[in-house]
């Protein structure tokens, strides 16, 4: 993909223009009130941009899994009440994404109003890529603005279909997402690494291979690394691993040696008998893990050897925790390198971007998401575009409709 290509609403001219923007408010709900606003929060500037320059702006989203049929508990009524909350200004709503009533809450709009429309996937159409269903779509607008990164490697009639029949725009979230993956992946300033941790080597094969190519030393964490170790017939006692995926680790590590790429493993780790708050835990050499005994955690030895690491790089991507951080102590070890990632970020001596729904939640608990250059939001995108993937949102834009 020729992203430079890529055509954003930057100098657009939108007065009097009804503008789709396709957004991502697939946020948590609880008892009718959203419960974690951070997608909403980030989506507010650029909204606010096309009010203040005149636009009748027109967000539609997915919600949930609705199986394609109206339901009320996957209604976006909810989220668009705490959206007018963000914006501090009213935000109307349509009943429905195509029809009568989507219509009248458009037509209803004024140059610098709002409205949210009822859940894309409410019709079958959405997520079959239906040029009708995108056709109905369209009819409501004069511009489309595709600002959900996150849902830009589906190939549905919001982010593919509509995109060829409108004159179509990347939005500022999207162009951030964007600038954030090319500046670690494309066109870094080196040296580079990437943390890629989590469970399981079988989810990552794709991103491991990619980044193997790309960058300048990988750092493999999490029980993910437990299959490498396993693969140099290494102990890891009753760790989790993926015994049948060691030749797949050793491929790995081969292919990344010959593009001069230095793959890191853990000097030392915290062990204990089971996964469990407060477990009696102790710090030992890697090769010497008791055969009764779990990895859980990098050690201090280990977090220093890739703080080190980090302070040698320009460039860092992080994807996936180095322990079980989800229970107490055992999220020491990414905590520690997490904060020593900030603290080169911070003193800009380093580009940090780092994504994926565990990641960002290990970030948020060390509290330095903040720190780091870029955080992504977008999930499965982010991983995809680590894979190497072209998204499908992505490319519809660039083969967008005049």
């Amino acid at each position: 993909m020729d992203l430079d290509k890529l055509r954003s609403t930057e100098d657009l001219d939108v007065t009097g223009k009804r503008v789709i923007v396709r957004a991502d408010l697939n946020v948590p709900v609880k008892d009718g009130r959203v419960s974690d606003a951070t997608r909403l929060e980030r989506l507010v500037p650029g909204l606010q941009d096309l009010a203040k320059h005149g636009a009748r702006v027109i967000v539609i989203s997915h919600f949930g899994r609705p199986k394609g049929a109206p339901d009320p508990q996957f209604s976006l009524r909810p989220v668009a009440a705490k959206l007018a909350e963000l914006l501090a200004q009213p935000v109307a709503f349509g009943a429905d994404c195509i029809g009568e009533p989507a219509e009248k809450a458009v037509a209803a709009l004024r140059p610098g109003q709002i409205a949210v429309l009822e859940n894309l996937r409410f019709h079958k159409g959405e997520e079959k890529n239906d040029p009708q269903f995108a056709g109905r779509l369209a009819a409501l607008g004069d511009l489309f603005v595709n600002d959900a990164f996150s849902a830009a490697h589906r190939a549905h009639a919001s982010t593919d279909a509509i995109a060829r029949l409108l004159p179509a725009y990347a939005g500022p979230l999207m162009m951030e997402e964007i600038r954030a993956l090319v500046s670690v992946l494309e066109k870094p300033q080196r040296p580079t690494a990437a943390v890629i941790g989590g469970a399981k080597v079988s989810t990552k094969i794709a991103v491991l291979t990619n980044l193997a190519a790309k960058v300048d030393m990988l750092i493999i964490g999490g029980a993910m690394a437990n299959t490498f170790l396993l693969a140099e017939d290494v102990g890891i006692g009753r760790s989790l691993a993926e015994p049948d995926l060691t030749k797949t680790a050793l491929e790995i590590v081969h292919a990344a040696k010959a593009r001069h790429c230095e793959v890191v493993l853990p000097h030392d780790v915290v062990v204990a008998d089971r996964l469990e708050a407060g477990a009696p835990s102790q710090t030992v050499p890697t090769l010497e893990v008791p055969a009764d005994r779990m990895i859980l955690d990098v050690g201090p030895k280990t977090v220093a050897h890739y703080s080190d690491i980090l302070g040698r790089c320009r460039t860092l991507l992080w994807n996936g925790p180095l322990g079980a951080f989800e229970v107490s102590p055992f999220g020491e070890g990414t905590f520690a390198l997490a904060r020593a990632a900030a603290a080169q970020t911070k003193a800009g001596k380093l580009i940090s971007v780092a994504g994926g729904g565990d990641t960002v939640a290990a970030l948020n608990a060390a509290g330095v998401t903040g720190q780091f250059t870029y955080v992504s939001t977008a999930g499965g995108a982010f991983l995809e575009w680590l894979e190497g993937r072209t998204l499908p949102g992505i490319a519809a834009l660039l083969a967008a409709g005049p």
